[in-house]
């Protein structure tokens, strides 16, 4: 009895495990941001419909999904090519691109699952060597933003061929080869060379007009001067000797080391004073 109950018992445990094993073949799970394309052996390969996010079923052996991530993604693109001006450019472009979801089915048949490294280092370097010779190594740097968004429409354009949509692209890298460098460099040094002579000689040149400003106007302070000798005679030169007396007077008289002594002598004359200079130290 309780042999024939294990004997049951093993059966129905074959049974569940068998059905648990068909009902995981026959269903499948789409995760969010990935599509499925269904390849059916039956009806002639890669089906046009594409399936959506959630739980679906499928005939095993007969179909086979092929899980495709439709997220937006990174990838960097490096090249290296040649300028209008025959210099050598290191340059990388930032890609983010994804998949058209409906164009899907014409991807998956076309390139596989691995579509993304046979399509973008191609167009990439093919674009990047068709735009980057139509500027000098000077423009690369002055017109980076220009260069930039020409790239990005030439990509998008090649890109849409393969059915993929190119979100953003943007150049990361741009260095030049070494003689260029140096050449550039010398080129600024010369340039700051030249502004500083420059410089030089726009100071000189004011110099050069102070002095001038300078003697004209002790020319005409001479010329004053000699026609008011001419009219008032001796006068012009007693008020100058006047004004000198007062303005010598003042700085005496604010000072605490000078000490002035008058004249001692009785008779009434004009004899002057003394003025003495008082050292504190």
């Amino acid at each position: 009895m309780a042999q024939r109950a294990l004997t049951r018992l093993g059966n129905v445990s074959a049974v569940l495990a068998a059905g648990t094993f068909t009902a995981s073949q026959c269903i499948y799970t789409v995760d969010g941001g990935e599509r499925v394309v269904m390849f059916d052996s039956l009806r002639g390969g890669v089906l046009p419909d594409v399936v959506g996010e959630g739980t679906h079923f499928l005939i095993p052996v007969i179909q086979r999904p092929q899980i495709i991530d439709v997220r937006v993604k990174p990838r960097e693109v490096p090249s290296v090519t040649g300028t209008k001006d025959l210099q050598m450019v290191n340059i990388k472009l930032r890609v983010l691109w994804r998949p058209i979801i409906d164009d899907l089915p014409k991807l998956y048949r076309e390139l596989g699952l691995d579509f993304d490294e046979r399509v973008l280092p191609s167009i990439g370097n093919e674009v990047l060597k068709s735009v980057v010779a139509q500027y000098n190594a000077e423009e690369l740097l002055s017109k980076r933003a220009e260069v930039s968004e020409q790239i990005k429409r030439e990509m998008m354009k090649r890109a849409a061929h393969f059915h993929l949509t190119l979100e953003d692209v943007a150049i990361t890298h741009l260095t030049f080869g070494r003689e260029f460098m140096k050449a550039i460099e010398a080129k600024q040094v010369a340039s700051q060379e030249a502004e500083r002579q420059q410089w030089v000689v726009k100071r000189a040149e004011e110099e050069r007009q102070a002095v001038v400003l300078r003697a004209e106007g002790e020319a005409e302070a001479a010329t004053i001067i000699t026609k008011a000798m001419e009219t008032s005679g001796a006068g012009i030169v007693e008020v100058r000797r006047i004004d000198a007396a007062k303005e010598i007077a003042g700085k005496l008289a604010n000072s605490r080391n000078i000490v002035y002594l008058p004249s001692q002598s009785g008779d009434g004359g004009g004899g002057g004073g003394l003025l003495l200079g008082i050292d504190t130290k």
